[in-house]
């Protein structure tokens, strides 16, 4: 039951307030057709309003199932219009980019019901008004008298328990308005029909009572209810109040919402394509910042990773600092000291400086100790490191296997030496090697591999045969061009070293030096290769005394070695890989660590550093007791003693060359003092330990040099960062030696990932200007399609939608202009990246660098979206806020 009781309403008008309802009291029946009859402006569509929920009272009670309404808040009325009220309105009042079945679906929606559901009863509804052929048309393919069925079926879809029908055949010709009126004659049977007119005519053809209305009074009432006879008792109160419960109210989804807000965008397609772009051009312009940015770290990434290979953490068993040296050279080492005013040319220090820079700056690492840290995995370091390479000093002595043209050694190279250089094999060795930059000798062509099979798919590409698979296989190595320098020819033997001697004096001395002709080689001629390794303890014979002679000029000796060595076999052919940058131009073979390994075995198997070890006191070279002190003070007396200890050849010899001193005229303490001095000379080196050196034993657990090949450049930080904590720890135990290594890469390109990190920075921070720009824009258009949807956000809340519900169509529509800004952003900085990759290969050489990351590209749609939702946030409140009445008025 319906009950109004001194129902008053006013509104203010300027300083005047106008009285649209002065009091009226009435009561309605649960089924009944109630016509409320008056002139225009009489008050009869506001009395409506305020039955349906739609505007409030100012005084008075709206009793309803015997509940009054007094404490409603706005919830409750949001379920009372969706579940207890139908509006049928004389404009029609259907939302038009909604088609025919989701107008009248839309009360369904609002109350939760499931799709199936809502599908089923919204075909019901239209086909008891007569339009079940039409549910899929627009309401502008309708007629009048159709859509006001349409509006109608809106009306009925939810059971409601009353039909508010305001002027319902105002716009429509006789025929029609006759066929409205039957449907909601037909309604009335089962529910309260209320109908706002003022055509007498059909209110009394088709009406069960008549309220006349005049100056917002009640005139007159056809058939009046006595309230008290009507009234509901205590229980059914309660009963309809539990009912009410059960309705509750669930809203509008998002996912609603969002199928609602995209059906309207849709019909300005245009407008809508247009404000996505605009929102997009701050994202296009971070995006491709980005994908610059990302490809130019991912190129040095890769540059950075390839690098390593070539650049690695070094860890030497002496370690000098070499940067105290080249300030000392530059002489950025002397400091600021007071003017020369003497008026004469001081002597300044210079190598005093560099040689004093270079001794303080020697250390010696303790690399037993440094391999057992690395060995126990600190920090979980394997994990940062690509591979950790040890080197050994016992030679790697490589021959040619053929000896029939004589004995060639093709490692350690000899081509400095055919060329006329007097430095020492070391000299050379160090001094080319810093040339190359690696840890590896450039003087040496023989090159380890990394233990780390991984490395070899990524740094190599096999162009002929297979990569090693044991310790005696190896690969030559060429460059990108399947090209290998002559240098390394002339080291492998492949070319004659003979065409080098006396070469450099040639040049020197002014003549033109004519370039070999050119050769090239099969893939089958260089993997018919066979070499032969030598362990450096072979060359060393004993002699019948029982004295090790160095047998390396004995070419018959030498060769007998080299054709019981072991053979090493070229079992492959490569080349750098695209990734590898830093692919060698000099051209090489490369080993597996197992042949180092092997040939450390060689040599403490040897029956040359068997015989040293078990006589540890004597000298296996001269058979001599190894000297307490290497400072030797001799007399004649210890040189005739010593010479008693010696075989008898070399004791004999040196007899004889006494006696020619002494012929010569020197005295016997002259002789004994010129012995002593050589003697200390020889003895440098005379040691237990110095001679196993010489022989070339290597401890596996004290390596020679440290190469840790980090994978990237945070990767070496880190690992900087694991050797500082060593450092502090030894530093804190006061026990060991702390690590002092050399970082090339770290003094090279330390600083060019934070300039590019700057510079994104930078960019970034201007374009994001456009960023607020077109939020700002984003919001303006949310705020004209909430002027142009005004009369939509009355047609919602009439059916029921909450004030959220509308805040949340508006929200869902700056969801879709954020989201397709975004997502269209990254799709033109796609497209846009194709030609700037074109430029850029064409400029530097650099393929493929701008892309644009994947999750950097989910992170600028994020953006978009939340910046959207951020400008969409007034003008959606603002929505939320009209008042429904009012939106309903509006054209």
């Amino acid at each position: 039951m319906l009950e109004l009781k001194g129902i008053t309403k006013d509104y203010p008008s300027g300083d005047t307030v106008v009285h649209a309802l002065k009091g009226i009291s009435v009561t309605f029946r649960d089924r009944e057709f109630v016509s409320i009859l008056g002139q225009s402006g009489c008050g009869k569509t506001t009395l409506l309003n305020i039955i349906g929920g739609l505007d409030q009272y100012t005084r008075g009670d709206l009793v309803i199932n015997g509940r009054s309404t007094k404490s409603y808040l706005d919830r409750d009325w949001d379920t009372y219009r969706n579940h207890s009220v139908g509006f049928v309105f004389q404009s029609y009042n259907l939302i038009p980019h909604q088609s025919v079945i989701a107008n009248v679906e839309m009360a369904l929606l609002l109350s939760g019901a499931p799709a199936s559901e809502r599908r089923r009863r919204a075909e019901e509804a239209l086909a008891q008004v007569g339009l079940a052929d039409h549910i899929h048309k627009k309401p502008n393919q309708l007629s009048g008298g159709q859509m006001q069925r349409v509006a109608i079926a809106r009306a009925i879809v939810n059971d409601p328990e009353i039909i508010l029908a305001d002027e319902p055949t105002g716009a429509l010709d006789t025929d029609t308005s006759v066929e409205v009126m039957e449907i909601l004659k037909r309604l009335s049977r089962d529910r309260l029909v209320i109908m706002v007119t003022h055509n007498p005519q059909l209110a009394e053809a088709y009406s069960d009572r008549i309220v006349r209305i005049q100056d917002g009074l009640i005139t007159s009432d056809t058939d009046p209810v006595d309230p008290e006879r009507e009234r509901l008792s205590a229980e059914q109160i309660q009963q309809h109040a539990v009912a009410d419960v059960r309705k509750g109210k669930r809203g509008m989804s998002y996912l609603s919402a969002i199928g609602l807000s995209f059906n309207n965008l849709m019909t300005k397609k245009g407008r809508t394509l247009l404000t996505a772009f605009a929102g997009s051009i701050g994202i296009i312009g971070i995006a491709l910042i980005l994908s610059l940015s990302d490809g130019a770290q991912n190129y040095i990434a890769d540059t950075e990773e390839s690098t390593m290979g070539s650049y690695p953490l070094t860890i030497q068993q002496t370690s000098m600092d070499m940067a105290s040296m080249m300030t000392a050279m530059m002489g950025t080492s002397d400091e600021v000291s007071s003017a020369n005013t003497s008026g004469e040319v001081e002597s300044k220090d210079l190598v005093t400086d560099m040689v004093s820079g270079v001794a303080n700056g020697a250390t010696e690492n303790d690399m037993e100790a440094i391999k057992a840290w690395l060995d126990g995995n600190p920090g979980d370091i394997q994990d940062y490191v690509t591979d950790i390479q040890y080197s050994y000093d016992s030679p790697l002595n490589v021959f040619k296997s053929d000896t029939s043209d004589g004995v060639v050694q093709v490692n350690p190279a000899t081509v400095m030496d055919a060329l006329g250089f007097s430095m020492s094999g070391s000299t050379q060795t160090e001094m080319l090697s810093s040339m190359s930059g690696g840890s590896g000798s450039a003087y040496d062509v023989w090159t380890p591999l990394l233990a780390n099979k991984e490395t070899w798919e990524r740094d190599y590409d096999v162009v002929a045969g297979r990569m090693p698979e044991s310790w005696n296989e190896v690969v030559v190595y060429v460059d990108k061009n399947d090209r290998i320098s002559d240098y390394t020819l002339y080291a492998l033997g492949l070319l004659d070293q003979d065409e080098l001697r006396g070469m450099m004096s040639d040049v020197l001395a002014g003549e033109k030096v004519e370039a070999h002709e050119k050769t090239s080689y099969t893939y089958d001629d260089l993997l018919d290769l066979t070499f032969k390794i030598v362990p450096e303890s072979s060359k060393y014979a004993e002699d019948d005394e029982g004295v090790w002679q160095d047998m390396s000029e004995d070419t018959a000796y030498m060769r007998e070695v080299v054709d019981d060595a072991d053979e090493i076999r070229v079992v492959g052919i490569v080349r750098p890989s695209e990734d590898n940058e830093v692919g060698s131009n000099w051209g090489a073979v490369l080993y597996t660590p197992e042949l180092m390994e092997h040939l450390i075995g060689e040599v403490d198997a040897s029956a040359a550093v068997a015989a040293q070890r078990d006589n540890p006191s004597v000298d296996i070279f001269t058979g001599v007791t190894f000297p307490d002190d290497t400072e030797v003070e001799l007399d004649m007396d210890a040189i005739d003693a010593m010479i008693e200890q010696m075989p008898a050849s070399q004791g004999d010899e040196l007899r004889a060359y006494i006696d020619e001193l002494r012929d010569e005229g020197m005295s016997d303490e002259a002789i004994a003092s010129a012995f002593s001095r050589q003697l200390s000379n020889q003895t440098d080196n005379a040691t237990y330990e110095g001679n196993l050196e010489k022989l070339g034993v290597a401890d596996l657990d004290d390596p020679y040099s440290i190469s840790i090949y980090p994978i990237d450049f945070e990767a070496k930080e880190y690992i900087d960062g694991l050797i500082d904590d060593y450092n502090a720890q030894i530093r804190a135990d006061g026990e060991g030696t702390e690590i002092q290594y050399t970082d090339i890469v770290g003094t090279m390109m330390s600083s060019v990932t934070d300039i590019v990190n700057s510079l994104t920075y930078i960019l970034i921070s201007f374009v994001a200007i456009s960023l607020v720009v077109s939020s700002i824009m984003i919001g303006i258009i949310t705020y004209i399609s909430v002027l142009e949807r005004t009369k939509e956000i009355g047609i919602l809340r009439s059916i029921g939608a909450s004030k959220r519900d509308v805040s949340r169509i508006f929200t869902a529509e700056t969801f879709i202009i954020g989201f397709v800004s975004g997502v269209l952003g990254i799709l033109v900085t796609v497209l846009l990246d194709i030609p700037a990759n074109m430029i850029i290969e064409q400029v530097s050489g650099v393929r493929d660098l701008a892309a644009v990351p994947a999750g950097a590209g989910a992170v600028l749609v994020a953006i978009s979206v939340v910046l959207s939702l951020i400008a969409g946030l007034a003008p959606s409140r603002m929505a939320a806020k009209k008042d429904p009445v009012t939106a309903l008025r509006t054209e």
